[in-house]
C-alpha cells in the first residue's frame, strides 16, 4: 500500500464517554458539567498524537461492525490513521470507556474493553501472514502496545517471534492492568511507560519520586522504563543510568488521556533524532497542553 505505517499502535480502539465538572466532587456528587463522545482508546489516543507530529500509525485492534464501529472507523480514517489491519467482527459490540472528572481530577472510570479481549490474537494476524511481517520476517518498526490485552496475549507477545525485531513501546491501559506487563519486564526490546502507582504495583513496592521508581525497574530487569508522576518530576531510566525533568506547571482541565499524550509525543521525539533528555522534555510539554486543553 502506498500510505504504508511508520509505527502500529495495538490495542483498545473504542467510544471514550467523559463527564467533565469544573467542581470539586465527591462521592455521590451532582453537579453540571459537559458529557462528550470522542474517539478514544490507548492505542487510538497514541494514534492520534502520533499523528500530529506527522506520524502514519497504523492501527490493530478490535472493532465491531455494529453502527458505533462504522463511526467510529469512518471517524479513524477522517483523522488520516491507517485502519486497513483492524479486526472487524459481526459478532462483537463496539467497546467504550467511561469516566467522571471533576476539579480534583478523575474521579472514576469504567473501561469496557471486552470485544478486545475476546478477539484476542486475532488483532496479531497482520502481524504473523505476511501483511506486516512474520514469525521469518518480523516487523522491524515501531510499535505501540497498550496493556488492555490479555494477560495471556500479552505474555504470549513477548516470546512471539513476530515481534522479535521490534522496538516495543509499552504502557498499561490503567493501574489495575499494570500487572499484565510483568511478562514484557525483562523483553530486551521493550521500552515500559508506566506513572508512579503503575511502577508500584509491578515492583510490589511503594515509591515517592518517579527516579527512584524507575531505578527499581530496572533492577527488576527492565532494559528501559519512563516513569511519570503528575506535577511531579518524571524519569527516564535506561542502563545508561536515570535522568530526570519537571512538567510545565499548568492549570488541569483533564486528565483522560494525558499518559498516552506523554507515550506518543516522546516516540515521536525519540524517532526525529532528539537525546533522551530534549525528548523527556518534549513529552512533557505535550502532555501538559493536553491536560490543560491546548491541545486537541
Amino acid at each position: 500500500m502506498t500510505n504504508s505505517p511508520d509505527i502500529l499502535c495495538i490495542g483498545s480502539v473504542l467510544w471514550d464517554v467523559i463527564g467533565r465538572s469544573t467542581v470539586h466532587m465527591k462521592l455521590g456528587a451532582d453537579v453540571p458539567g459537559r458529557i462528550l463522545r470522542e474517539p478514544g482508546g490507548v492505542a487510538m489516543n497514541i494514534a492520534m498524537t502520533l499523528k500530529r507530529f506527522n506520524m502514519r500509525p497504523a492501527l490493530l485492534s478490535a472493532v465491531g461492525l455494529d453502527p458505533q464501529g462504522a463511526e467510529l472507523i469512518g471517524q479513524c480514517e477522517q483523522l488520516g490513521l491507517i485502519t486497513d489491519y483492524v479486526y472487524r467482527s459481526q459478532d462483537l459490540p463496539t467497546d467504550r470507556y467511561m469516566a467522571v472528572e471533576g476539579a480534583n481530577g478523575l474521579i472514576a472510570a469504567i473501561a469496557d474493553a471486552h470485544s478486545l479481549e475476546t478477539a484476542g490474537a486475532k488483532i496479531l494476524r497482520p502481524l504473523e501472514d505476511g501483511r506486516l511481517g512474520s514469525a521469518d520476517s518480523p516487523y522491524r518498526g515501531i510499535v505501540a502496545l497498550d496493556g488492555n490485552l490479555t494477560e495471556l496475549l500479552l505474555a504470549g507477545i513477548a516470546q512471539n517471534p513476530a515481534f522479535a525485531a521490534a522496538d516495543l513501546r509499552v504502557a498499561p491501559a490503567s493501574p489495575g492492568k499494570a500487572d499484565r506487563l510483568t511478562p514484557l519486564l525483562g523483553h530486551p526490546r521493550a521500552t515500559l511507560y508506566v506513572n508512579l502507582e503503575e511502577a508500584s504495583l509491578l515492583c510490589h513496592d511503594s515509591f515517592t519520586s518517579a527516579p527512584d521508581a524507575a531505578q527499581a525497574l530496572l533492577a527488576r530487569g527492565a532494559g528501559r522504563v519512563l516513569v511519570t508522576d503528575g506535577g511531579s518530576a518524571a524519569a527516564d531510566g535506561s542502563p545508561e543510568g536515570v535522568i530526570s525533568r519537571c512538567p510545565p506547571k499548568v492549570m488541569v482541565t483533564r486528565v483522560t488521556g494525558a499518559g498516552d499524550t506523554f507515550m506518543a509525543a516522546h516516540i515521536a521525539a525519540e524517532r526525529a533524532g532528539k537525546s533522551r533528555d530534549d525528548a523527556l522534555h518534549a513529552a512533557l510539554d505535550a502532555a501538559a497542553a493536553h491536560v490543560c486543553g491546548e491541545s486537541s
